[in-house]
């Protein structure tokens, strides 16, 4: 009897408070290494931009192969792929999916090809393969279960990516919307108490070794902005729904847009395509004077802090070499580049606006390119809140977000859908309604 109460309490307890809590330590120190990678590319350049044409190229290959010989299904992001399993239909398929997408192979797979490629200076980021990770460490805890059941994944992979991204950001609110509104794209996930112990433990690991810190720093704003500041909020949703939706449909319809020598050229040679991606970020570092490269953060960071001010192009440029680093089809992530993004779009907004508080402007621009890329308004608002501990604009980001998210979907599905659709299952499979129905050009990220 003592022997089925204590394996209850570990099942009950242990087992996923444990997972958490390495969840929460993985993260810590991918993050640390996804800096140190960043770094030293820095360094190494540093005086000899030149070397970003030999570097560059010649990592992006090595990433594209690890990725295809030996780590297939860690490419992207990887929240399509938490997504995908998610929502794919209950078959014999569904344990190769969970199999392809999920395990020790794939984190592996997502934390060292990652950090060849930031070490390489390619625009990605390290939060998206955070969740991914996260998903997997806790998908991989239903092993112990004696009674394994369609519903029980789904709430270690939700529990796990929420606890991937709260660790990721520093912001466990965040975690647990994004994993609401995101991932399970519905509100039956409030109940599931995994989730919310999977993202305090994994909290608190963070916290414990990488202290209370705000990922962008205390952004300073006036208590009463006055009624004219509608005007920078209307401008930077509408710029950024227009922004966030070009970048969906140069993911999502890159067949219409690439040269056809290049689309054979990865059919045919994918190493040596994989080399011409390379020399075009390592181009737009160089013409940029290093502005491009890596994943944004500490440009992102300058900017609202009023360090170091960017070009007035960084917006697009940063935009570009996002676009081209994902065509690489290697692990990484979108969400700190497509934060720098916004921010490098905020310099315009202030330009038309010279009275608004650039952090103010910032934050706005943030949290609608976000929202506009991912369609997943309250979670891009609550990262970026929670981020900057900018309490005092959560109306003027709601807004933002909202109008942003509306506009980007006029044009073009919620990214990271249409990327599980298009790569990892079958779109007759799903729930009749689901907005994964409609059928995008699949893109090149698998």
């Amino acid at each position: 009897m003592l022997g089925v109460q204590s394996r209850r309490l570990f099942l009950q307890v242990g087992l996923p408070w444990g997972a958490a809590l390495l969840v929460g330590l993985v993260s810590v120190l991918y993050a640390d290494w996804s800096t140190d990678a960043s770094n030293a590319f820095l360094r190494i350049i540093a005086g000899r931009s030149w070397l970003a044409f030999a570097i560059t190229p010649a990592l992006t290959v090595l990433a594209l192969f690890l990725t295809r010989r030996w780590f297939t299904g860690s490419e992207g992001s990887g929240i399509p792929q938490v997504i995908a399993a998610l929502h794919a239909p209950r078959t014999e398929e569904e344990d190769s999916l969970m199999r392809r997408l999920f395990g020790l192979r794939v984190i592996v797979g997502k934390i060292v090809v990652s950090l060849i490629g930031l070490l390489g200076g390619l625009t990605i980021g390290r939060e998206g393969p955070t969740v991914h990770i996260g998903a997997a460490i806790m998908a991989e805890t239903r092993r112990f279960y004696p009674h394994r059941n369609p519903q029980l994944e789904r709430r270690l992979l939700l529990a796990g990516a929420a606890a991937g991204l709260s660790a990721a950001f520093n912001t466990p609110l965040a975690g647990i919307i994004f994993a609401i509104e995101e991932l399970a794209r519905d509100f039956e996930s409030r109940t599931n108490g995994i989730m919310i112990t999977a993202v305090v433990f994994s909290g608190l690991t963070s916290l414990a070794f990488a202290g209370n810190y705000l990922y962008f720093g205390q952004i300073n704003v006036p208590e009463n902005l006055s009624g004219l500041f509608v005007l920078p909020v209307i401008l930077s949703a509408v710029l950024c729904g227009l922004f966030g939706a070009a970048f969906n449909l140069a993911v999502l319809r890159w067949r219409r847009w690439m040269p056809d020598w290049l689309i054979a050229l990865r059919a045919r040679w994918p190493l040596l395509y994989a080399l011409i991606i390379g020399l075009l970020v390592a181009a737009l570092g160089v013409a940029t004077h290093g502005e491009t490269w890596g994943s944004g953060y500490d440009q992102a960071r300058h900017l609202l802090t009023g360090a170091v001010p960017l070009s007035a192009a960084y917006g697009l440029t940063k935009w570009g070499a996002m676009v081209v680093t994902y065509m690489a089809g290697i692990p990484g992530g979108l969400f700190s580049p497509t934060l720098s993004i916004g921010a490098g779009l905020a310099q315009w907004v202030h330009a038309a606006f010279t009275w608004a508080p650039m952090a103010a402007v910032i934050a706005l621009c943030m949290t609608g390119y976000l929202a506009a890329v991912t369609q997943s308004p309250i979670t891009s608002f609550v990262i970026v809140m929670e981020m900057t501990n900018g309490t005092g604009m959560v109306i003027p980001m709601m807004a933002t977000a909202l109008v942003a998210a509306r506009i980007s979907a006029f044009f073009t599905p919620p990214l990271y859908e249409a990327l599980a659709q298009s790569n990892y299952f079958h779109v007759a499979a799903l729930p009749t309604g689901s907005f994964l129905q409609k059928k995008p050009v699949p893109p090149p990220g698998a």
